[in-house]
């Protein structure tokens, strides 16, 4: 099946948002967008956007390739992305406190309890507690894919510790500094407030004890995590302090900084770190990235974690496939944006199809991420395939599988020129006690290998600047 083409609608044709791009993109030389790209190159090495790739024995540290063409997406198509996303990420909140809580949704059969009671994500030390404002999940990213004029799907929700905000805030200042001519002939919601978006949501789910002015911390597990650079680049644009574990600590239950200055209380602490190394007196005890007694000042309700403990849930890619019946069973509405659909290979007779299916289908571990543990079948050798049938038959639970979607291209200075590629899109919302933000747009990835469908930076995919018209 031929990609949705978001630039052209075939024989010549340019969809309208995009017809000023083209305009320009037909009249600028080659030479020209060479040196665009060796700037914007320039500037990301200059200010340091790098990130890490474990387990890279050649290069510990790279850029993530960006593509100079913005991608563009109408009033009207982000219109009807916000409200599904604000739907979406209220459901996830719903559903969080209600496996953590009465389990409505486990006792009316909509999903099954062992998906639950059994995922590596599920913190039983948060049965039965109550999180500040009811809220779980403050940022989330959830990554969306286009495969026609109309129709948007879901691909996964990340409610743990999203990452790629720092991309799509340098993304859009470089792309003013090299293409202001462009912008001239746009009118393009901004993304520069994202950080005082974010700081506000932080700010209004402090406990009720640090409400009048409270103390946000970014907690990071340290430079050598492969988003450090995000991590201080938030702190910095946020106004707060970027602090690691031992910069923290616990007494009376009431978590506080060392500072020149002596002791400050903390009220927020915006969270880079896995639940499992948070603090080593409940999870993992040989972690050294945690705060020791912070569960109890959390539980105590004394400080906020965003996003709160045991959000993985959400994560896990087999309890993905029961969102659309999550999204009716909390809110009593048709999800707005549908699922990519989907075949638990739990499921006996799915677990068929998909043996008999492999090579059309892409297979991914339920708890993977970042484009590892997957199959893409259509570009898989045999030798792959066999693997994953033994995977699969050893393990079905662990996977599910979907069909190998056609994911919409955006033009892309390619080697050989202007040439398509897949994309995807990660907006970010924010969930506060006064309400959801959803920034316009979001970080655009894109599959820089000719054909290819995995946009993931740490398997060679690179990033766009995403342009939400305002009219």
């Amino acid at each position: 099946m031929a990609a949705f083409d978001e630039m052209g609608l075939g024989n010549g044709a340019v969809r309208p948002a995009y017809r000023a791009l083209k305009a320009w993109l037909d009249s600028a030389p080659s030479e020209l967008l060479d040196l665009r790209r060796s700037q914007a190159e320039h500037f990301f090495r200059r200010v340091g956007i790098t990130f890490a790739v474990y387990g890279d024995t050649q290069d510990t540290e790279r850029l993530i390739p960006f593509d100079i063409i913005p991608r563009i997406i109408t009033a009207g198509e982000w219109a009807i992305l916000r409200k599904g996303l604000e739907q979406r990420v209220n459901a996830l909140n719903a559903f969080l406190r209600d496996v953590y809580g009465p389990r409505e949704c486990i006792r009316a059969g909509i999903i099954p309890a062992e998906l639950v009671d059994r995922n590596p994500f599920y913190r039983v030390e948060m049965i039965g507690r109550k999180v500040p404002h009811d809220i779980y999940v403050h940022i989330s990213g959830i990554d969306i894919v286009r495969v026609d004029a109309d129709t948007f799907y879901v691909l996964e929700d990340n409610a743990r510790t999203p990452s790629g905000v720092s991309y799509m805030l340098e993304n859009r200042e470089v792309m003013m500094r090299l293409f202001p001519e462009l912008f001239a002939e746009h009118r393009i919601a901004p993304v520069d407030n994202y950080p005082d978006a974010l700081l506000a949501t932080l700010r209004s789910v402090a406990p009720e004890a640090g409400r009048r002015n409270p103390n946000v911390v970014l907690l990071t597990p340290g430079q050598y995590n492969s988003a450090f650079y995000e991590h201080s680049f938030l702190a910095d644009k946020l106004g707060v302090e970027l602090v690691e574990g031992s910069d923290l600590y616990v007494r009376d239950d009431v978590v506080y900084m060392r500072t020149t200055e002596g002791p400050q209380r903390v009220d927020v602490i915006y969270r880079r770190i896995d639940d499992d190394f948070l603090d080593p007196l409940t999870f993992r005890p040989d972690s050294a990235l945690g705060v020791p007694g912070l569960m109890n000042a959390y539980l105590a309700g004394n400080v906020t974690l965003a996003n709160a403990v045991g959000t993985g849930v959400c994560d896990d890619k087999a309890v993905y496939s029961y969102m659309p019946e999550i999204v009716k069973f909390f809110s009593g509405e048709e999800p707005i944006l549908k699922n990519v659909p989907t075949w638990r290979c739990r499921e006996p007779e799915a677990l068929s199809y998909v043996l008999d299916h492999l090579p059309e289908l892409v297979v991914k571990e339920v708890n993977g991420s970042g484009g590892y543990g997957m199959l893409v079948g259509p570009h898989a050798t045999q030798q792959q395939i066999q693997s994953f049938r033994k995977k699969l038959k050893h393990d079905p639970a662990g996977f599910i599988a979907q069909p190998t979607l056609a994911l919409s291209t955006c033009p892309t200075f390619a080697a050989s020129g202007i040439a398509p590629r897949h994309v995807d899109l990660r907006p970010f919302v924010l969930s506060g006690a006064d309400g959801i933000r959803c920034v316009p747009g979001g970080l655009t990835r894109v599959a820089l290998k000719e054909g290819s469908l995995v946009v993931n930076s740490s398997q060679g995919g690179g990033t766009k600047d995403t342009w939400v018209l305002d009219a």
